[in-house]
């Protein structure tokens, strides 16, 4: 192995950003149906295509070029409030680090890249739902449990 080089993709990386995030999500699933990897398979082309860059800001640890690892930060711009002063929030979505290159530090890399890209770029906050294996990284990392007036509710219309 070569040694491991971290920085942002761009539009030349959609394929394996597709890779990566179809790894994630079966890793996180357990699986997922032949019909649900072929929508990821359609949708995902043009969503990073249209996004990456401006509102999905993709961290990834390269071995030989190759991203193994990703972590992606989608930003949003809201209304203002006393919790969002200037309006804009992030979410980190689908952290992921290839089987063979766990354990060496790399997802803790990349979200303190993460992090610091949402400090330099003025984001209010940073939100996430934590895997059992991401909890302690993130709670390393600065992050702490959300205590909320609301109820977290949602309506679906896929089931």
């Amino acid at each position: 192995m070569s040694e491991i080089v971290f920085d942002t993709a761009d539009k030349k990386d959609i394929d394996d950003l597709i890779r990566l995030r179809i790894a994630y999500m079966i890793d996180d699933f357990g699986s997922i149906s032949e019909q649900e990897e072929r929508c990821m398979r359609e949708q995902l082309p043009d969503y990073f295509g249209r996004k990456l860059g401006s509102e999905l800001i993709a961290f990834v640890a390269r071995d030989g070029g190759r991203p193994v690892a990703a972590a992606y930060l989608f930003i949003m711009e809201k209304p203002a409030s006393p919790f969002l002063p200037n309006g804009f929030d992030g979410e980190v979505l689908s952290v992921y680090t290839e089987p063979e290159y766990r354990g060496r530090g790399i997802c803790t890399q990349l979200m303190k890249n993460l992090i610091g890209y949402g400090r330099e770029h003025h984001l209010c906050r940073i939100d996430l739902f934590a895997t059992d294996e991401g909890y302690p990284i993130y709670k390393k990392l600065g992050f702490a449990d959300k205590v909320q007036k609301y109820t977290d509710m949602r309506l679906n219309f896929i089931k």
